[in-house]
């Protein structure tokens, strides 16, 4: 290797050229395959014929996590060209295919030439979009593309993508998978985030469509969709108003992500100062990209399979109402097989009785003896209309426990669940059941209404089963309101939100900024952003590493402050409901 003097140094910096130690590009290159991307790519790009490449795929993954890891996570081809040709020593260049070459504008066109050729061969083979891109389409012919385009080899391609960028999380996660398996017990928390794409937006009504066709415009409010693609709303005073308009806000996707966090503990530092070692930064296990809007539910699931397929053990899974208000085959019933159990707060129209099965009704996601008095029926609804305080919406609460079914035995492979009536459980007492009267004085006794056919089913019953499409649509493993429920649902609430700006610092990775993925089209976006919230995993994790004690007992790095915050108790749904 060629010492170089300071003024050497300097020079060769100014040109980007300050070599990087070979055991830095073969630690990257391994990674790749202990990840499993590199043997699940190779097939996709291999060919018999033709002039060999002088560039391997090895050496183009390699060459953008490099670049990825030097300039936040952003991966812009000529870079990697350069770090490739000119910052890694003749024997890796050899080991890529590459020639050797000198620093001169037509040597660098030419290497570039292969990265581009190779990047592009290999978004072909991903691509889950039939459309050309980098131009603008007249609107027939994009459509008579769509309708004439494979679904099936699409959709195959789409799953190909989903699982390829799974691939890169999971490598930004493999220093700290032991501590994963440790200390996270697989709950994660769903928000789709937007992000701008390196395109012009165009009329969604107009004649052509935008050099990035499968994007879309995001807005703020409602479902965030175009609301020149969504059914019109709602109209101001009087039938001859006009409809409100809806700002649009960005052009870009809408990037779904699982953020894994352990709502089990609070991550405040301990007493020493430092962080608590059993709680892992919030950290992104999986996302995708879909036009702003569109199929919440179903983007959702295909998240949660790949990180199931990864080997992640499922959790609590909370999001925010635009999953709950998803129909069930789309998101609650896939997500439940699935193994995850969810956690949903509701809209103000969504309260109270939800749905009934065998004369038992489903209050707020949980089921209930239909002697449930109607105050505790309607105890949110009260504090939402201000009709009650929080002090006696929380004692409601609580007092709807005893009137709770109570499961008697665990879902069976098709979702069945058997469910006991409270008082042959004996949390209840009740009329209809005499052998629960009075053996436990203490305990509440219900007033069942008479009906006119009789005892309801579950009355009748000492249990019934509950199968998983009844009351699918709201319904939730932890009942709504307690603290259990504010612990999990507020912590992954938070802890999702918390990752978005994490992740969308400009003076980082910067996600949603368009200029970090120069290259359009849902599979380049998909690709390239994947290695942006990789290397936001990657920095949380060195930053949380570095908040716990080194050798001498103290962190390198104090942790975050804890803002000072009411006790969990106090927190209840008001302000967090939505009007209908």
């Amino acid at each position: 290797m060629t010492v170089l003097s300071p003024a050497g140094h300097f020079a060769a910096a100014q040109r980007g050229h300050i070599r990087i130690a070979d055991t830095d590009v073969i630690a990257v290159a391994e990674r790749l395959h202990v990840c499993g991307l590199l043997d699940f790519l190779q097939p996709l790009v291999a060919r018999d014929t033709g002039r060999p490449r002088l560039l391997t795929l090895e050496g183009l993954l390699t060459g953008m996590q490099l670049c990825a890891d030097r300039h936040d996570g952003a991966v812009l081809l000529d870079r990697t060209t350069d770090l490739l040709q000119y910052r890694i020593s003749p024997g890796m260049r050899t080991r890529f295919h590459m020639p050797e070459r000198p620093e001169t504008d037509r040597a660098f066109e030419a290497s570039y030439a292969c990265t581009r050729r190779l990047f592009h061969t290999l978004l072909k083979a991903l691509d889950p979009s039939p459309l050309p891109k980098n131009r603008q389409l007249d609107r027939a012919e994009a459509g008579h593309i769509m309708q004439n385009a494979d679904a099936t080899a699409l959709a195959e391609q789409a799953t190909r993508l989903q699982r390829a960028t799974g691939l890169l999380i999971e490598n930004s996660l493999a220093p700290a998978r032991h501590l994963l398996a440790a200390h996270w017990e697989g709950s994660l928390a769903l928000d789709a985030t937007p992000v701008r794409t390196f395109a012009r937006g165009t009329r969604t009504t107009g004649p052509v469509t935008a050099t990035d066709p499968d994007a879309g415009w995001y807005v703020r409010d409602g479902d965030h969709r175009d609301p020149d693609e969504a059914p019109p709303g709602p109209k101001r005073g009087t039938k001859n108003t006009r409809p409100i308009r809806r700002s649009k806000y960005l052009f870009g996707y809408d990037a779904t992500l699982a953020i894994a966090r352990n709502p089990g503990r609070d991550g405040a530092p301990t007493a020493n100062g430092h962080a608590d070692p059993a709680q892992l930064p919030a950290v992104v296990v999986g996302f995708t990209l879909d036009k702003p809007g569109h199929s919440p539910g179903p983007n959702a699931v295909d998240v949660l399979a790949d990180v199931r397929h990864r080997g992640h053990r499922p959790g609590y899974l909370a999001g925010d109402r635009a999953y709950n208000n998803t129909s069930p085959e789309a998101f609650q019933l896939p997500a439940r097989a699935l193994g995850y159990k969810l956690v949903f707060d509701y809209r103000s129209d969504q309260l109270g009785i939800q749905a009934g099965h065998s004369g038992a009704f489903q209050v707020e996601g949980t089921w209930y003896c239909p002697a449930i008095p109607q105050p505790l029926i309607d105890a949110t609804a009260d504090l939402n209309a201000g009709r009650i305080d929080a002090e006696t919406w929380t004692r409601r609460i609580a007092a709807r426990a005893p009137f709770r079914l109570m499961p008697k035995q665990h879902p069976d492979t098709e979702g069945h669940q058997r469910f006991m009536c409270p008082a042959s459980a004996g949390k209840l007492q009740c009329p209809i059941k005499p052998k629960s009267l009075g053996t436990r004085p203490h305990i509440p006794l219900a007033d069942p209404e008479p009906t006119p056919a009789g005892p309801h089913t579950v009355c009748r019953q000492h249990s019934i089963t509950i199968d998983p499409e009844a009351g699918a649509q709201h319904r939730q493993d932890l009942d709504y309101g307690t603290p259990d429920w504010q612990r999990v649902y507020f912590r992954l609430r938070n802890s999702v939100e918390s990752f978005n700006g994490f992740a969308k610092d400009s003076a980082y990775e910067a996600i949603e900024q368009a200029g970090r993925r120069r290259i359009r089209g849902i599979a380049a976006q998909t690709f390239l952003l994947a290695y942006q919230l990789a290397h936001a995993n990657q920095r949380k994790l060195a930053r949380w590493l570095d908040t716990l004690p080194a050798a001498d007992g103290r962190p390198r790095r104090r942790p975050t402050r804890r803002r000072p915050t009411k006790p969990l108790g106090t927190w209840t749904p008001a302000g967090h409901l939505t009007p209908a």
